[in-house]
């Protein structure tokens, strides 16, 4: 059985709490996975959806990415 791309981008960002897109890269290269930019951004736009991670930019070509947090799981209203 083949374990779904977005699951694991999603488990990668969420054991790193918070990294950049060429850091996430990285990450999934190491493990065996390359993406092209489309797929990647793709599958981060769907967790973003989702409501699963915040993506914001820090410089022209980076992006940070981090888990979000939902407010009803923490306690505020």
């Amino acid at each position: 059985m083949k374990y779904p791309l977005r699951n694991l981008v999603y488990e990668k960002i969420r054991n790193a709490g918070t990294l950049t897109d060429s850091d996430l890269v990285n990450i999934l290269s190491k493990d065996g996975v390359h993406l092209t930019d489309a797929h990647l951004n793709k599958t981060l736009l769907d967790l973003e959806i989702y409501g699963l991670i915040r993506i914001s930019w820090v410089g022209k070509d980076k992006r940070r990415i981090e888990t979000a947090v939902n407010s009803a799981s923490v306690g505020l209203s």
